[in-house]
């Protein structure tokens, strides 16, 4: 069994891996609470929120695109919005000679990990150019959440994640 840097991947001899394009497909960043906001004194505090989701289609044989959406919302103590982002971080991968269960693996988590570091330079950027204190946002373990979502497929719990 060979591997192309994911754990457990099955794939066939002629199976092939490529990332053609990384791109960014939709931002948006709204402060609604400026320029008042930046005028108050206290500590920079916020409850931050984050949400993922992705999305995969078939480009043409064996091509495939996929969307990592990133919603960042930070609230106040008095539950007022300080900033949203949103973005949908895209690629066009390559994927070819693997069997169904190793392409949902592919699609569901290594792609989506792959295009994670760019959506949190992307979100660190638009956070700072709107005034704020930089935002990192920590990494995150794609494999643990395909795993649960496939629990949850298991269980009726959610729709199946394909690529079409």
């Amino acid at each position: 069994m060979a591997e192309n840097g994911s754990s457990d991947v099955k794939q066939e001899a002629s199976s092939e891996f490529q990332i053609q394009k990384v791109y960014l497909k939709d931002v948006s960043f709204e402060s609604p609470q400026s320029p008042e906001l930046f005028s108050k004194n206290g500590n920079w505090n916020p409850d931050i929120n984050l949400q993922l989701n992705t999305e995969s289609k078939t480009v043409s044989e064996h091509v495939y695109e996929i969307v990592l959406t990133v919603t960042v919302t930070a609230t106040l103590e008095d539950k007022s919005t300080a900033f949203l982002v949103e973005l949908k971080q895209a690629g066009i991968f390559v994927i070819k000679g693997f069997d169904q269960d190793a392409l949902g693996g592919i699609v569901g988590s290594h792609c989506p990990g792959i295009l994670f570091p760019f959506a949190r330079e992307a979100v660190a950027d638009l956070v700072a150019k709107g005034g704020f204190p930089q935002l990192l946002l920590s990494p995150i373990n794609f494999d643990a959440l395909y795993m649960q979502h496939l629990e949850k497929v298991k269980q009726g719990m959610a729709a199946p994640q394909t690529a079409q």
